[in-house]
């Protein structure tokens, strides 16, 4: 057999093996994950917007798209049992509806001070008939990290995913504007945080159990006025891959979702200017921010049991700009 033969073979297998793993859902009658046409989305320029820390998905114009009426699920996730950092707004709360949606019981994690939004995700969940938890602190407290994994499970009755994606960020224009107490806040959100939560949730954790973080393109390519926020994001990429080898041998999967310029309420509670926040996403190749929405399928994906050999992998959405190594 030549390379080329070789190589055709791995691609005919390859692509006989995805439309084998997709024959059942079809033959179901599932209809896959869909968000509306991206021609539909908002461009900027956006209205500008302030809100205090952590800001409110539901005060904010326009008003992102987390998947709500638009996320169809194929029982991707049957059974388990998932616990979501700030799953209330943003990117968690697109995560949890998919999470639902493709069957798992979910539990949320978020702000005291994000209750209206938690409710409504918590309405979401129940809607499809699935376990809903919702369990508010501050993530940077250490015992109450231990006490969110044990409750979760508990409540849960297991804990198969965690969701590492609750994240601080604060527009500072130097160095010398990051106060310690500012640094030290986005670094047990950003890092701590992930880090009592994985040892907690490891100990609860069987063989076919994923853990997914949070990154981000800052990882790769940091913008000048987030450099805390960015170090942390890259700090996370390496954890995910490091805790990926650690824990192979138990049989558990740790995967991270790369986003790029998504439109949460992190930009509108201090995580940009309002210069910035007005042009936001103007930059990449898209020409605008992405929906939470958009990326959901990508935290579906990294939990996935059919891609049960996918584990350290880094999966991207960043509107066509650069993926972090």
């Amino acid at each position: 057999m030549t390379d080329t033969d070789r190589r055709t073979f791995v691609t005919g297998a390859a692509l006989a093996a995805g439309v084998a793993a997709a024959a059942p859902a079809i033959a179901q009658g599932a209809k896959p994950a869909t968000t509306p046409q991206a021609a539909a989305y908002p461009k900027p320029p956006f209205p500008v917007q302030r809100q205090p820390w952590p800001g409110l998905a539901s005060k904010m114009n326009p008003r992102p798209d987390h998947g709500e009426t638009s996320y169809k699920g194929s029982g991707r996730l049957a059974g388990k049992k998932a616990l979501i950092t700030g799953g209330d707004s943003g990117i968690g709360r697109a995560a949890a509806i998919a999470y639902a949606r493709e069957g798992a019981d979910v539990a949320i994690n978020y702000l005291p001070a994000e209750e209206p939004d938690a409710r409504e995700v918590i309405a979401l969940i129940k809607a499809e008939g699935r376990n809903a938890v919702a369990i508010p602190g501050d993530l940077r407290d250490e015992a109450f990290c231990r006490k969110l994994v044990e409750q979760a499970a508990a409540k849960l009755g297991g804990l198969d995913i965690l969701v590492n994606n609750a994240a601080r960020q604060q527009t500072r224009p130097t160095i010398a504007d990051i106060s310690s107490e500012d640094f030290d806040a986005t670094m047990k959100t950003n890092v701590y945080a992930p880090f009592w939560l994985t040892k907690a949730a490891v100990a609860r954790m069987g063989p076919g159990s994923v853990i997914v973080n949070t990154s981000s393109e800052q990882a790769g390519d940091p913008s000048k006025d987030i450099i805390d926020y960015a170090m942390t994001r890259a700090a996370v990429l390496n954890f995910t891959k490091g805790m990926a080898k650690q824990l192979a041998e138990k049989g558990i999967r740790v995967n991270a979702v790369a986003p790029g310029p998504f439109w949460t309420p992190l930009q509108v509670s201090g995580g940009a200017t309002p210069e910035k926040q007005k042009s936001f996403g103007e930059s990449s190749p898209l020409g605008r921010p992405g929906q939470p929405a958009e990326i959901a399928g990508l935290y579906v994906a990294a939990a996935d049991p059919a891609l049960s050999f996918s584990t350290g992998q880094i999966f991207g959405a960043t509107g066509g700009g650069g993926q972090p190594a």
